[in-house]
């Protein structure tokens, strides 16, 4: 048997299913694209995660396409991010060219031009649908990680939340954070919460507070606050197609802790309020993380923890994470064990730390008789990509070098009008358009403090009127203790007992008439 007839042989045996799969391409073996030598993902094991990684301009944003693309028309709902705003597209047919048309040729299918059912989300509210979260479902520790707190700050943080859930304080918006930062560093609550959570110093609570307003400053509190999303308008269907919800980053891009921690933050709930799935056909939902480097970067220790959690357990929740980046070490080690299935493209070697980083990507890859792995890897053409996943039984399959399907939508965003027609007229829009102002933290705060002043208030009013009564009542003492009031009291006692028996109480000096009384 020939090369090419064994390398044929071991990649249909290796990525043959019977089962439904997404058709990721055809494999390449010494620069052949060889049709029938077909790369398949079983959609059973799209909840075992994945990896999309590699060079900038490699391809990677339409891998991402194509496997939403394939999971909607199977009736599997996705979640992404959209970077660059250049996603839109997916809800809107592609167009057909030459260069299209050749390379559906060689991999021995048809273009069909196909718009999949799109929602449009942003953090900002202007880009689509408003996305927000309360303060309290995203938690201290990935608060934490959107203010850039370090440990002491993230410490009081967990106090903040510790006294307002012992205390029944629901911490809706940046207003009811404030409200209880303000209340327990230097307000009332400083007392109350010294011997049982510890003090708060005003140089923490100043650093934290200027955190805050910073986000409010560049317009993106309205993140957090009722009304909170909804997890369920993730897992919807049109006419049996899951439903592609993308998150348009493009105007808060520069911001990446914000929205990388806030989608992990939707993860976390999917992962807390979805009941436990067992072992499906295919996923309820994917969930595609873009630029995932920025959601390690400079993550504290809990962070890790949380994420590595989610990562481990949510598989049983019926949802696969597929992590998309440039390097595989931009990726934890703990997580990156994790994730079953491999779409690595190009990788660049132009300086010592890219050979390094080759290294290590070529470690994570099993053996392969077909391919140098280091040379394949800094040798693939755009949209190529070297694949190992999971078969229908759980076995890492043979690396393939595969040339990868093209998008059936539009490779770029929709034109502005479509953009924002598709927006305004979508019901999850008008679902989330106006916010909800609960009564929460602020309120119940700022009325038990004014509770507490008119108390004060109150308590001080009968302090000064005591007093005043006190120094009135010495003043009448005193005026009747003393000599001239006992004096004018005798002549007044006199004068009513000589009315009383018609006696003169006054007598008159009698003339003298000289020395013998004459």
């Amino acid at each position: 048997m020939s090369k090419r007839d064994s390398f044929i042989a071991a990649i249909q045996k290796s990525y043959q299913t019977s089962q439904p799969a997404i058709h990721l391409g055809s494999a390449i073996l010494e620069g052949e694209i060889i049709t029938e030598a077909k790369v398949n993902l079983p959609l059973k094991m799209m909840n075992r995660h994945g990896l999309v990684a590699g060079a900038t301009g490699s391809g990677k944003t339409r891998t991402l396409q194509v496997l939403a693309e394939q999971l909607s028309a199977a009736g599997v709902p996705v979640f992404m991010s959209d970077i660059k705003g250049d996603l839109s597209g997916i809800g809107q047919a592609g167009k057909t060219n030459p260069a299209l048309e050749e390379r559906s040729q060689i991999l021995g299918t048809s273009f069909q031009p196909t718009g999949y059912p799109v929602e449009l989300y942003s953090l900002s509210g202007k880009k689509g649908a408003q996305m927000r979260a309360t303060i309290l479902e995203f938690g201290p520790i990935l608060l934490s990680k959107i203010f850039e707190l370090n440990d002491t700050q993230s410490g009081v943080l967990a106090i903040l939340f510790k006294y307002a859930d012992d205390k029944d304080l629901p911490m809706v918006d940046l207003n009811d954070l404030k409200k209880v930062l303000a209340y327990l560093s230097d307000g009332p609550g400083a007392a109350e919460i010294k011997s049982d959570y510890g003090s708060i110093s005003s140089s923490t609570a100043g650093t934290i507070l200027r955190k805050i307003v910073a986000l409010e400053q560049q317009g993106i509190g309205t993140i957090f606050g009722e009304k909170s999303f909804d997890i369920t308008d993730l897992i919807n269907r049109v006419d049996g197609q899951g439903v592609i919800s993308l998150l348009n980053v493009s105007d808060v891009q520069d911001k990446p802790a914000l929205f990388s921690t806030f989608m992990l933050s939707i993860l976390a709930e999917l992962y807390q309020k979805l009941p436990e799935a067992g072992d499906l056909d295919k996923p309820k939902l994917v969930f595609f993380l873009d630029e995932a480097h920025l959601l390690f970067k400079d993550a504290p220790r809990a962070f890790l923890d949380q994420i590595e959690q989610v990562i481990r357990l949510i598989r049983s929740k019926g949802v696969g994470i597929f992590f998309c980046t440039q390097m595989a070490q931009d990726i934890p080690v703990s997580v990156l064990g994790q994730l079953g299935n491999r779409v690595q493209h190009v990788l660049r070697a132009f300086t010592p730390q890219d050979a390094d980083a080759l290294k290590q990507t070529v470690k994570t890859y099993p053996r392969s008789d077909y391919y140098a792995i280091d040379q394949i890897l800094t040798t693939l053409g755009i949209g190529q990509a070297l694949i190992t996943v999971l078969n229908e039984k759980g076995i890492p399959t043979e690396v393939a070098a595969t040339h990868l399907l093209p998008p059936n939508s539009i490779m770029g965003p929709m034109t502005q009008a479509d953009y924002e027609n598709h927006v305004t007229s979508s019901d999850v829009y008008l679902k989330y358009k106006d916010p909800i102002d609960p009564e929460s933290a602020y309120e119940l705060l700022t009325k038990r403090m004014d509770d507490q002043a008119r108390i004060e208030a109150s308590a001080k009013e009968e302090v000064i009127q005591a007093k005043q009564q006190k120094e009135e009542k010495g003043m009448i003492t005193e005026m009747l203790t003393s000599p001239l009031a006992k004096q004018i009291g005798r002549e007044v006692v006199r004068g009513v007992f000589g009315m009383l028996f018609g006696k003169k109480t006054t007598t008159t000096r009698k003339k003298s008439g000289g020395l013998f009384g004459f």
